[in-house]
């Protein structure tokens, strides 16, 4: 059974319930998602041939530092990084280090910055010089199907009704969900209640209600959708090593629809991918 509290009711801690934030919240974590954000777009300049993703880390870690935030995965269960860089068949939580960008690569960038006590939780993809149609094509993909599971978030609804948005669409195009991962709720703590997963079926899950702050991040894969980590704890990869991608957005249900914290202030949501907003 699914037990809604008002956030400043709940421990600090993921007790399976889940919060509903009030203004101050939604105020709090557009601070922090906006900066999140603003970070994400500086490393669009960034972001080519021949640059370790280790200057991408020690880019955010300084940008933190100048804006009064603190990196959320720095030092959190072990991670000694400001961000993770995850490239072409990597999922999720690659590890930045000394290892230059290639022409033709994708990296998905994964920043969460708190300022004041909340979490701003985001990331995108990025084409490192020119790519193939085929990484273009999977980018697109799952940017629409992120923002096609934004479209499902209202009050009434259900966490069942963003699954599915986004596995009808993914796998239409014929690409697969990663089950593995998900998203989740977000707002004082890092990773929180409930589990927003990106498949499913419409009308099951947790009701969604006015208050409730969460992200959605979608990984989908050009093959199958099987994943694996790595030796270090950390870096998960497609076991097929077939493409793959992700972008990210924390957002908010409203009393009449959806609040999205972490669009890009420059209009950079798909750095390097132009996409036709007729067909989102």
């Amino acid at each position: 059974m699914t037990t809604y509290l008002e956030a400043e009711a709940n421990p600090q801690r993921n007790t399976g319930s889940i919060r509903l934030y009030d203004e101050a919240a939604f105020a709090g974590m557009r601070k922090a998602c906006q900066l999140t954000a603003r970070c994400l777009d500086e490393l669009a300049g960034l972001v080519a041939p021949g640059v370790p993703t280790q200057v991408l880390d020690d880019f955010v870690f300084d940008f933190a530092m100048r804006n009064g935030a603190l990196p959320a995965t720095l030092n959190y269960r072990g991670y000694t990084k400001s961000t993770c860089t995850s490239i072409n068949h990597v999922v999720c939580h690659g590890i930045p280090n000394d290892k230059p960008l290639r022409e033709g690569d994708i990296v998905n960038i994964d920043v969460t910055l708190i300022v004041d006590g909340y979490y701003g939780d985001s990331s995108r993809m990025y084409p490192v010089g020119r790519i193939k149609r085929a990484a273009e094509r999977l980018c697109e993909i799952t940017y629409r199907s992120l923002m096609l599971a934004i479209d499902e978030v209202k009050p009434g609804a259900h966490l069942g009704d963003i699954g599915a948005a986004i596995q009808d669409y993914a796998e239409g195009e014929r690409c697969s969900v990663v089950r593995d991962f998900c998203g989740h709720g977000v707002g004082k703590l890092f990773h929180d209640a409930p589990n927003v997963l990106h498949y499913g079926r419409r009308g099951e899950g947790a009701e969604l209600k006015p208050g409730m702050i969460f992200t959605i991040e979608p990984m989908i894969n050009l093959g199958r959708p099987h994943v694996k980590v790595l030796s270090d704890g950390w870096t998960a990869v497609t076991r097929d090593r077939s493409l793959t991608a992700q972008y990210e957005h924390t957002v908010g249900v409203t009393e009449t629809g959806c609040e999205v914290f972490t669009f890009s202030p420059g209009g950079l949501d798909t750095p390097g991918i132009v996409l036709d907003p007729i067909n989102l």
